[in-house]
């Protein structure tokens, strides 16, 4: 069910796509409503530290977790902090601690496991209070906050950070009808609009070996990984997103198909790490191009007095 969901969000290609989203649409219009009042409600409290905030408009994946560990690279002293989706914990957890990692993933959540493990200049903080988790960070001694995810709080003073894909979604509507976590328009708010192959470009690198591979995902829209899977893939196994496996889960999938190695996402890859299961994982990073480099360096100046 929820891969039919991504695909009426993403692909918007079939008759029942269209027949959902429009009856759906008078949710959407509640939805866009309390998101604009949100916003224009909400009063900016300054923290006395610059923040950076990562989001984007659609749900699913838009690549926020590579852009917040490349990110982390241009700091002395950075610290992300983050709710920590699909985590099985509650409250404020330090997660690492200028790259000294303090909990596991089940603690942290897959995406902030993997920031902690790549950003080793970082700390990472999870807390649902992202409010707490700034202050948190600044006890810490961090020079600057980076949000991820943090586009829709409103009631903090930030500069606002929007990825987008060069080729916007066929569906258009608002959550529920469509992926728009907030209307389009919304990008208007936006301190910086990154573009993909444009602003930033993602780079995939696996490491190539002979035999035979399994995909195993637990990530949003999991189709997008399509253009980078090597030869040898012979079955593909999709998870909703911040799954976390079992070993009998994976286990069964391995009797299934005996003599295969498991092909998997870096973030799928520290929760596989956890259970000690043998997997190769699909080296995905940013590069900044260098015109976004200058423009966010001339905003964090403007805005914050900060230079990197």
């Amino acid at each position: 069910m929820i891969h039919k969901i991504e695909d009426m969000f993403f692909r918007f290609d079939l008759p029942w796509h269209r027949v959902v989203a429009y009856l759906l649409l008078p949710f959407s219009a509640i939805y866009c409503a309390v998101s604009m009042s949100k916003k224009l409600l909400s009063t900016p409290k300054h923290f006395g530290i610059p923040i950076i905030s990562i989001g984007n408009l659609t749900v699913g994946g838009s690549g926020k977790t590579p852009f917040a560990i490349e990110l982390c690279k241009k700091f002395k002293r950075p610290c992300v902090v983050m709710r920590g989706y699909g985590r099985r914990s509650n409250g404020l957890i330090v997660v690492s601690r200028f790259g000294k990692i303090e909990c596991d993933v089940v603690e942290s959540g897959d995406e902030a496991a993997l920031i902690a493990k790549k950003a080793e200049n970082a700390s990472v903080i999870v807390s649902e209070d992202r409010k707490k988790g700034i202050d948190v960070a600044k006890k810490m001694g961090c020079d600057i906050v980076i949000l991820d995810d943090g586009f829709g709080k409103f009631d903090i003073a930030k500069l606002d950070i929007l990825l987008s894909q060069k080729t916007a979604p066929k569906n258009s509507f608002c959550l529920p009808s469509g992926p728009f976590r907030f209307p389009s328009f919304f990008v208007k708010f936006a301190d910086i609009s990154a573009v993909e192959d444009v602003d930033f470009i993602r780079e995939v690198n696996t490491v190539a070996i002979d035999g035979k591979f399994v995909l195993v995902s637990a990530i949003a829209n999991p189709k997008r990984l399509d253009k980078y899977l090597p030869d040898g893939v012979i079955a593909k196994y999709y998870f909703g997103d911040h799954h976390y496996f079992t070993k009998n889960e994976i286990d069964e999938i391995l009797v299934k198909h005996p003599n295969v190695t498991i092909l998997c996402t870096q973030k799928d890859g520290v929760k596989l790490d956890a259970l000690k299961i043998p997997h190769i994982a699909m080296g995905l990073s940013l590069r900044f191009e260098d015109g976004f480099v200058r423009l966010l360096d001339a905003k964090l100046n403007e805005r914050f007095g900060f230079s990197s």
